[in-house]
């Protein structure tokens, strides 16, 4: 039914296989265009991207509005709301 493919990498020109197996998984999720990177490139780009998994989120420093205590929040706090450390945020109601 597949058959190996030879495609041309858009970033670094190269030739990759795109591979009768990996055209039945495309096609097993539902993607209907083929890849336009070589695994190198997407690999480079999905870590430029954060994707990675191996990425550390950027934390920020923030002073909990109930209890004064120093916070570590994964946003930018802009001062315009409260900021809550984890003991306070927890029991607090979500609406």
């Amino acid at each position: 039914m597949y058959q190996d493919k030879t495609l041309t990498c858009r970033d670094c020109q190269a030739e990759f296989v795109f591979s009768a197996g990996e055209q039945e998984f495309y096609a097993s999720r539902g993607f209907v265009n083929e890849p336009t990177r070589c695994p190198d490139c997407r690999r480079a780009r999905k870590n430029q991207r954060g994707e990675g998994g191996s990425q550390q989120r950027e934390m920020f420093e923030a002073v909990c509005a109930n209890c004064g205590a120093i916070a570590l929040v994964p946003f930018r706090p802009s001062g315009d709301r409260p900021v809550y450390c984890a003991d306070c945020y927890q029991p607090r109601p979500r609406y």
